[in-house]
Formats: C-alpha cells, structure tokens, sequence
C-alpha cells in the first residue's frame, strides 16, 4: 500500500517558504539547511509527510487544484491557528465560495500559495 512521504510545493523564494512553513508546522530542514533551489522539511518529532519547496517561476493559482488542509482542533484553536499564521506572513484569501457555516478559513503563505485551517469538530 502506498503513502503519502513528501507534499512538493513551488516558490520563487524557497528560503522565505521554508521559514515560513518550518515555524508554521514545526519542520526542519532535513539536511540541517536550506538551499535556495530545492529543500526537503521534516517534522521536528519525524510526525507527518515531510514538505517540499522548489524553486518556481510558475505564476501561483488562483484557484489551485491541489492545497494543503491544516486541522486545528476545534474553533478555539482555529482562529487562534489563524491569528498565528498571519503573524507569520500569512495573509487571509477573499474567498468567494465559502459555504454558510465553514468550517475552514482560506489562506495564502508569504508566496500567495492557498491553503485552509479547518476546524476539525465542526461536522
């Protein structure tokens, strides 16, 4: 049976990525530093798929067919996720398809990638 080892994501700047997504997850550079082509982070505690980050001159998607889905939780820990993600550079996502009651918040890392925080207890 197959898993899931390693999420890839584009970036022009995979050091402002990886410092990015390392303090947001908890990851490390797998081998100990971050090169400006292509980095592979791991969870500090070897939990999880390990992420990714190329060099990319690829223009972000708007609507990106693939993203990653964070779960917090419950709703405290949601927007306390939230609130965290964009002191660490994240910004909120003007997102025009959100159902009446969501249970996910869309945003975007410092490279306009999309991403949601989803509230894990909400149904």
């Amino acid at each position: 049976m197959l898993s899931i080892g390693t999420i890839v994501m584009g970036a022009a700047d995979v050091r402002r990525a990886a410092e990015f997504w390392g303090r947001a997850l908890g990851y490390v550079p797998r081998d100990g530093e971050v090169d400006e082509r292509w980095t592979v982070l791991v969870h500090a505690e070897g939990r999880g798929p390990d992420l990714a980050l190329g060099r990319s001159v690829t223009p972000v998607q708007e609507r990106p067919r693939v993203h990653l889905d964070l779960y917090a939780a419950d709703a405290a820990e949601q927007r306390a996720e939230v609130e965290r993600l964009v002191e660490l550079g994240a910004s909120h996502v003007d997102w025009d398809s959100y159902p009446e009651d969501p249970d996910f918040v869309v945003l975007a890392d410092p490279e306009g990638n999309r991403f949601c925080v989803i509230d894990a207890t909400h149904g």
